[in-house]
């Protein structure tokens, strides 16, 4: 039987966790875990696929590994989210700040197999995000926050537990997204 792990997918905005986490997920079928938020569901999201919504109350009953607050809305990711993702298969994904891959390395140890993307030069990251046709002046503030300068680089507490990977191409990065999850699977088994 295969051992369950967490495949947490980290790095700045732009370097390609979203896209990854789709190809684990179309590729390996590794369900995404479902965090939550009080935030209301924007247009075309779902309840239970997107994230859980929560109100202020029911946000409280879950068991977080990590929270946050942002833009006066919470999110989290729980113990709860975790379950229900690796019921579906020992293999999940999540894509999480740096401060949540730490959480994750901590709580998790083994089953946390943490992957920090990065580019080889930082304003790849601007263009990156002009072409995905992110609003201009939220851009801004985003490249201009702390959490932005966080994670472009990885944090001491991940030094040694996190594989680095330079995303300048996608075809490189899933070869070796590949060899990681493989050299995982045949480890397990």
């Amino acid at each position: 039987m295969m051992k369950r792990k967490v495949f947490v997918l980290t790095g700045n905005t732009g370097t390609g966790k979203t896209t990854v986490a789709n190809y684990l997920q179309d590729f390996y079928e590794m369900p995404r875990v479902i965090t939550h938020t009080t935030r209301l569901p924007r247009d075309g999201e779902m309840d239970q696929v997107d994230y859980y919504f929560e109100s202020t109350e029911s946000f409280q009953h879950n068991h977080y590994l990590e929270t946050v607050t942002y833009d006066g809305q919470q999110y989290g990711s729980s113990w709860e989210g975790l379950e229900r993702a690796w019921e579906k298969n020992p293999l999940i994904t999540i894509v999480l700040d740096t401060a949540g891959a730490v959480t994750y390395a901590d709580a998790l140890g083994s089953e946390a197999v943490i992957i920090y993307l990065t580019v080889s030069q930082p304003n790849e990251l601007m263009h990156r995000l002009e072409r995905r046709g992110d609003n201009v002046d939220e851009m801004k503030q985003r490249l201009a926050s702390s959490e932005f300068q966080r994670d472009n680089v990885l944090p001491v507490e991940l030094q040694g537990k996190a594989t680095i990977i330079v995303n300048d191409d996608w075809e490189a990065t899933r070869d070796r997204i590949n060899e990681i999850v493989q050299a995982k699977i045949e480890v397990e088994e």
